[in-house]
């Protein structure tokens, strides 16, 4: 499923699955956001149990975890470090999941060194959060946008 995808309604889908739409999110409302790490979870959650339910193919644990762990992450650093969790979303499509954010920050994650202190180049990295999104994903893309701001999607594999 492409970003431009619309359904026959003219909506855009904000949480799909192989082989169809699960959710969509009307033209001008305004997307669903979590209110902490839990609810990120728990959507993520739903999105996976759909997912199988649709396939019939069943998640290990380790690949459900992952995606449950780098949800939480991300949204705690948005909330955290962002000034605030502006969009989330989770995809499903032929065994990845894409998990977005976006918050208000137009600041990149940055390295840390081993003092812990934070520099202004390379490759994102910072407490213990990070790291581990970096190690679970098979891709991560930062954008920054606009407007302001930035977005985060990480794809995880899911077998």
């Amino acid at each position: 499923m492409t970003a431009g995808h619309r359904t026959p309604d003219g909506n855009r889908p904000w949480l799909s699955r192989d082989g169809g739409e699960a959710q969509v999110m009307p033209e001008g409302r305004r997307p669903w956001l979590p209110r902490d790490a839990a609810e990120a979870r728990a959507r993520v959650a739903e999105a996976l149990d759909v997912a199988e339910a649709a396939t019939g193919v069943g998640l290990s644990a380790q690949a459900r975890g992952d995606a449950l762990l780098v949800a939480s992450e991300l949204v705690t650093n948005a909330m955290r470090h962002g000034g605030g969790l502006t969009g989330f979303g989770v995809e499903i499509h032929r065994g990845v999941v894409t998990i977005t954010v976006a918050d208000q920050s137009g600041e990149l994650p940055r390295l840390a060194d081993a003092q812990g202190r934070k520099r202004a180049f390379g490759p994102a990295e910072g407490g213990f959060g990070w790291p581990l999104i970096r190690l679970l994903a098979r891709e991560i893309r930062l954008c920054l946008l606009p407007q302001g701001g930035k977005t985060i999607e990480v794809r995880l594999p899911l077998h």
